[in-house]
């Protein structure tokens, strides 16, 4: 009787354990779950946030490029209606690369009339990055 009576106990102890440790599964799996539903949120908010950048990014860069094509008009404009010697003379002054740069926006008429007023060495280096076509490094050395 004495035995039954030990295993009677056992058997209880072992269900308390086990109610014991189906409670803390339970309470872990909850806690999961709520972590879960945290990191869905914040993972929404990340998308949105980066959908936002996407967004102003583009918008950014089509107002940089209204920005350079208005400069590089203005720019165009200010050298076709300068006088060829003086144009050739400050792109003599340039590099190659930022002359040939600023050549491209004009029309081949101007860009023709301007050459010919330059240095021969100088007008067939810019010649060759015209004929390369863009994009012009700029950041390279002066070249003369």
């Amino acid at each position: 009787m004495q035995n039954i009576e030990k295993i009677d106990e056992a058997r209880q102890s072992l269900e308390a354990l086990k109610a014991a440790t189906n409670a803390l599964f339970e309470k872990q799996k909850a806690h999961i779950i709520e972590e879960n539903k945290k990191l869905d949120i914040k993972e929404a908010k990340l998308a949105t946030q980066k959908k936002q950048i996407e967004e102003l990014i583009a918008k950014n860069q089509k107002l940089l490029d209204i920005i350079k094509g208005a400069k590089d008009d203005k720019i165009s404009e200010t050298y076709s209606k300068m006088k060829d010697s003086a144009a050739a003379s400050v792109f003599e002054d340039l590099n190659a690369e930022q002359a040939s740069s600023i050549l491209f926006t004009l029309q081949p008429k101007k860009i023709s009339k301007i050459l010919a007023k330059m240095d021969p060495k100088k007008a067939s280096i810019i010649t060759l990055r015209l004929k390369k076509g863009p994009p012009f490094d700029i950041s390279a050395k002066k070249e003369k």
